[in-house]
């Protein structure tokens, strides 16, 4: 991959690791979303990508964080979103060949869609939800990651209406996109779509990612979680935005 490439890519996987490290989302919105509308790599091979830094700062981010965990709701989530997943592939390996501009388009709308669902501030329930329901936006979530490597806007919508803690909450998105990425990236290798581009090229994103999930957990930003919400609203529909006006 030429060095021009290369660099900017791993410019937006650092900004995007921090916000993801603060906020328990975003990381694979932004990189994708960023990505493809620049041109710098295909979809398929963000998507790899994606999955491969999503496990390095999963694993960053939880460690030594376990006990906050709440692993039933987790296990809940992850039941109804592995099956999913191969589905959303399917459908990728199939658009990205035929209706690759659609694909952008859907992608765009996605992106706004996640911005959008970020903005709603739902009252918090009083319960948590059913395992149902927790399974349900798996399945959703699934969907997504399998298309794009971007399981976030269901279940970000759904855990942070729950009554649980902040730190909680970050922890179990972050977990269970670190299990996505696992499951994700075991599925693209079955079907033969893993390339050594495309290791090396995770590879060598690591050490950034690495770096900016330790800056994320140890200096996080001095705003309020609705500003920090704001920020990820406004950078989420600007790029959704000019995904969808590249493509019309």
């Amino acid at each position: 991959m030429e060095i021009q490439t290369l660099i900017p890519f791993i410019a937006i996987i650092a900004f995007a690791t921090y916000v993801q490290t603060v906020t328990g989302f975003a990381l694979g919105m932004i990189v994708m979303g960023t990505v493809t509308t620049f041109d710098l790599v295909p979809i398929a091979f963000t998507s790899v990508v994606i999955s491969a830094v999503t496990f390095v700062n999963g694993l960053v981010a939880v460690k030594g964080n376990v006990d906050a965990l709440d692993i039933k709701r987790v296990m809940f989530t992850c039941a109804g979103m592995f099956p999913a997943i191969l589905l959303g592939l399917l459908l990728l390996d199939y658009m990205s060949t035929e209706f690759n501009h659609v694909l952008q388009l859907l992608l765009g709308g996605s992106i706004i869609g996640a911005g959008l669902m970020i903005m709603l501030k739902p009252d918090p329930l009083a319960h948590p939800s059913s395992p149902i329901t927790f399974g349900a936006s798996g399945g959703a979530a699934g969907v997504m990651a399998g298309l794009f490597s971007m399981a976030g806007p269901p279940l970000v919508y759904l855990f942070y209406r729950q009554p649980f803690e902040l730190k909680t909450i970050r922890l179990c998105l972050v977990t269970i996109f670190l299990l996505c990425a696992v499951m994700r990236t075991g599925m693209v290798g079955a079907q033969g779509g893993l390339t050594i581009e495309m290791g090396i090229f995770s590879v060598l994103c690591i050490p950034m990612v690495t770096i900016f999930t330790w800056i994320g957990k140890k200096y996080p930003p001095p705003l309020s979680n609705n500003n920090m919400r704001r920020f990820a609203f406004f950078l989420l529909i600007l790029i959704g935005i000019s995904l969808i006006l590249k493509n019309l």
